[in-house]
């Protein structure tokens, strides 16, 4: 990794570009383009909050990871939280609470966190927090969701808090898409998204990239679909290979060309949505931007992890504070060891390099 790489100036640039574009896609929705408008302030002051805490030799990262909970209704094919035993069908009673997570996020605002992603499990189940989270207007909270659990209390809170987006997740069409999250998933989904383009409420979907799928849910058919719904936003995740007998679904060297290729030209053709990448191309981020670099990932128990395909972790915000987090022996090892460099087979460098994080552990 090029010790040279300035991180901060990167992911600076990052947040101005996501935010431009969700400005641009969303400027015929007057209530969201003022939401925009007045978080686009915001992420710049968060910017100069994080550039003056570098100065002083304190990196925080813009983005944050927060699993509220390790329930989920759903059994997805594949599922990377499901095999690592971190999600479950019941919610365990040791995970943080309504008011831990609350502190969490006042600590996130205080310094200079821009974007909590809300995952799980199904973040959903928890609605106290997700109305927490409504309560920081300075922080975008995508809500990383598999959309069974939108009702009208949800469509009310989503016109109320503008920085709740839910991003709901689709493997395509009909077929792939049940064939993966269970029969009947995909007419819900389809059902919630008209149901949120009705009431002019902005949402995303998230996409699992397989080397079966990446040609559908790249093609304009489906795509179209989504934007004529009132979709926004597209994240693309490359699938994990948490299974032997599932690594060839993993996305390669050519995949991820062909993915990198097809989002850069449709930022240009079609700007009516963000298209963000995930990991994306870390040869252009100077390595992997897990373990406090660009992010990092608090799980429903309060663990600090480097990343949610990196479920590691030896300090607990439940014990201290986020700031002390981000000063993890294991994240300072991790980003000064040569760990976050881009060589690797799978969508995950640090999954790639388990065994040599779990030795870290245990030293």
């Amino acid at each position: 990794m090029d010790q040279t790489f300035d991180i901060q100036s990167y992911m600076t640039q990052g947040v101005e570009r996501v935010v431009g574009d969700i400005i641009k896609a969303t400027f015929k929705n007057p209530r969201e383009s003022a939401y925009m408008a007045r978080f686009a302030l915001a992420s710049r002051a968060a910017s100069k909050k994080r550039g003056k805490a570098e100065s002083a030799g304190e990196h925080i990262p813009p983005f944050l990871i927060a699993s509220v909970t390790s329930q989920c209704n759903l059994h997805c094919a594949g599922c990377y939280s499901r095999c690592s035993h971190a999600t479950h069908d019941e919610a365990p009673v040791s995970q943080l609470t309504d008011e831990e997570w609350l502190r969490i996020f006042a600590e996130a605002d205080d310094l200079g966190i821009s974007f909590i992603l809300l995952a799980g499990g199904e973040p959903m189940l928890r609605r106290d927090i997700i109305r927490a989270a409504g309560k920081h207007p300075d922080i975008l909270f995508p809500i990383f969701t598999n959309g069974t659990f939108l009702d009208e209390q949800y469509f009310r809170l989503l016109d109320k808090c503008r920085n709740l987006v839910p991003i709901m997740s689709i493997e395509g069409g009909r077929e792939t898409t049940d064939e993966r999250r269970g029969p009947g998933v995909y007419d819900r989904l389809i059902g919630n998204m008209d149901a949120l383009c009705l009431r002019g409420l902005v949402f995303g979907a998230s996409v699992t990239v397989t080397t079966r799928n990446i040609r559908e849910v790249t093609n304009a058919e489906f795509l179209k679909s989504l934007s004529d719904r009132g979709c926004k936003a597209v994240i693309f995740v490359e699938f994990v290979p948490v299974t032997e007998d599932s690594r060839d679904l993993a996305p390669g060297d050519r995949e991820r060309e062909y993915l990198a290729g097809e989002i850069g030209r449709l930022r240009i053709e079609h700007p009516e949505m963000v298209y963000i990448s995930f990991p994306g191309d870390e040869k252009s981020s100077g390595g992997c931007v897990a373990a406090g670099r660009g992010f990092f990932h608090i799980n429903s128990h309060g663990g600090a992890e480097p990343c949610p395909f990196s479920p590691y972790s030896d300090i607990n915000v439940r014990d201290t504070s986020l700031k002390e987090a981000l000063r993890s022996p294991l994240f300072k090892a991790l980003q000064s060891g040569g760990f976050l460099d881009d060589d690797h087979a799978g969508g995950c460098v640090l999954y790639e390099k388990r065994a040599q994080v779990e030795a870290l552990l245990n030293k």
